[in-house]
């Protein structure tokens, strides 16, 4: 749940409402920053640490992206993206693996199988799982239908069905990510959201967790375009929403692949949700290092921050050494 400053604080409890009356069930949402009150004064959002829920977080991450729709191409091959964001989205994910990654490696903390309201797993349980190579398990381009031009929630969760069957996968270890080809506007994109992640399942019964996720270059600033200062580090601003909208919905599932049965703080927000669109201070979205390529990147709540008290953190190698 994503909201800016550009919206009047007095209009924003109508525009969360609307948000919420929109998504699916079930579903957690990254807002564009213009309907976030806390953007300017980069606070984060939601009330006090992430709690345990009982249900499971995902042990062993595996992403698995599919082009949805002829109209990024044909055969195989990706030829309708004019911003990039298929390799752009592809790299980061392929980067993020191993002790180059000590970005997604704070969500580590978290775990399953422990006392329901638990805040800190200090070890015990079965700890979120933390990729030692690539988690990229496969792409597809699902050439053979066409996006329709009006995009529901159940088309999307249909598509993310499809998909598995075609990789031939299933499970809460699974992220399914569903990219929306440029030009469609699933609906609610851009206006209440720009990315949202929720769960469904498999012609077997099994759970499967998957992504919205729209061409978010379509929404410019409002979802992400040079939100972060980029200079010299060779990332494209116009692009940075890719992996902060990515970014946070990778994290999230992480942590609550079938929400809110994971880690979410007492008001609902998940891991993304309380660091979203911070522009300053402490927790500010940034650009970071992944196994030696550089990306856009927002925080990530860690409840051991700062003796437990919690806070936004873009690097994490432990408990005690964690910014």
């Amino acid at each position: 749940m994503l909201r800016s400053a550009l919206v009047a604080a007095g209009a924003t409890a109508l525009a969360a409402a609307t948000m919420l009356a929109a998504s699916p069930a079930g579903a957690n949402e990254l807002a564009p920053h213009h309907m976030n009150p806390h953007f300017a004064a980069a606070a984060t959002t939601g009330s006090g640490n992430l709690a345990y829920k009982g249900g499971n977080v995902v042990t062993s991450p595996t992403v698995y992206v599919v082009y949805w729709g002829s109209q990024w191409g044909s055969g195989s091959t990706v030829t309708n993206d004019p911003a990039g964001e298929a390799p752009l989205q592809l790299s980061f994910f392929q980067h993020a693996y191993g002790n180059g990654d000590t970005w997604s490696n704070s969500q580590t903390q978290y775990c399953q199988g422990v006392a329901v309201g638990t805040t800190q797993c200090n070890g015990a349980g079965t700890a979120v799982g933390h990729p030692a190579s690539n988690p990229v398990g496969g792409t597809w381009l699902d050439s053979g239908v066409t996006a329709p031009k009006r995009i529901g929630t159940s088309q999307i969760a249909a598509e993310a069905v499809r998909a598995a069957a075609h990789f031939g996968v299933s499970g809460d270890n699974v992220q399914i990510i569903v990219d929306v080809p440029q030009g469609l506007s699933p609906s609610g994109f851009k206006t209440q959201y720009c990315a949202w992640h929720d769960h469904t399942t498999t012609g077997t019964g099994a759970d499967l967790p998957y992504t919205n996720m729209p061409y978010v270059s379509d929404a410019g600033s409002g979802c992400g375009a040079n939100f972060v200062a980029t200079g010299g580090t060779g990332v494209n601003g116009a692009t940075e929403g890719v992996t902060i909208v990515g970014g946070h919905e990778y994290a999230e599932t992480l942590t609550d692949p079938a929400p809110s049965s994971g880690w979410v703080d007492s008001t609902g927000y998940e891991t993304g949700d309380k660091c979203a669109w911070i522009a300053s201070g402490q927790g500010a979205s940034s650009i970071i290092s992944l196994n030696g390529a550089n990306f856009a990147v927002q925080s990530l709540w860690s409840n051991n921050f700062s003796g437990g008290a919690g806070g936004c953190v873009t690097s994490y190698t432990s408990a005690t050494n964690q910014h």
